[in-house]
């Protein structure tokens, strides 16, 4: 078995949901030499978050942004933790309901995406900065 692991940082990004399938690729070009196995990618951090979702209309992650806006709110006074700015723990919350890793199948070299799947990097704060990934792969 055949096992990789690469760092990645990630350009910072206005909040919002972007597609980071190629940088993850091009990351790891080591997929190439797996024909059958697994690739995850984490993120080091608690107010972003990843996800596997539609890779070609825009307007998804446009809504993806609005529905978590109105389903976890800024500016609530019973936060406690807000000393970070009102972005911060709903950035939290946002980030914990999405989910810090993805798990995508590697079958002959390349990740098993579905035609419209792309993996997003879910930025939920307003200046998050530069994000780091973990990308692990292996297989046979």
């Amino acid at each position: 078995m055949k096992l990789y692991q690469q760092a990645l940082q990630l350009k910072a990004r206005r909040r919002g949901f972007h597609i980071i399938t190629t940088e993850i690729q091009q990351a790891m070009p080591q997929l190439r030499d797996i024909n059958a196995g697994m690739c995850q990618v984490f993120i080091q951090h608690t107010s972003a978050s990843l996800a596997i979702n539609e890779n070609a209309d825009p307007t998804v992650r446009a809504d993806f942004e609005m529905y978590f806006n109105k389903a976890v709110p800024e500016n609530d006074p019973d936060y406690m933790h807000d000393y970070e700015g009102s972005d911060d723990m709903p950035a939290h919350l946002k980030a914990a309901m999405l989910g810090a890793s993805v798990m995508i199948p590697i079958r002959n070299g390349r990740l098993a995406l579905g035609t419209w799947q792309g993996i997003y990097l879910c930025e939920h704060r307003n200046h998050g900065g530069n994000r780091n990934v973990m990308i692990t792969a292996w297989g046979e």
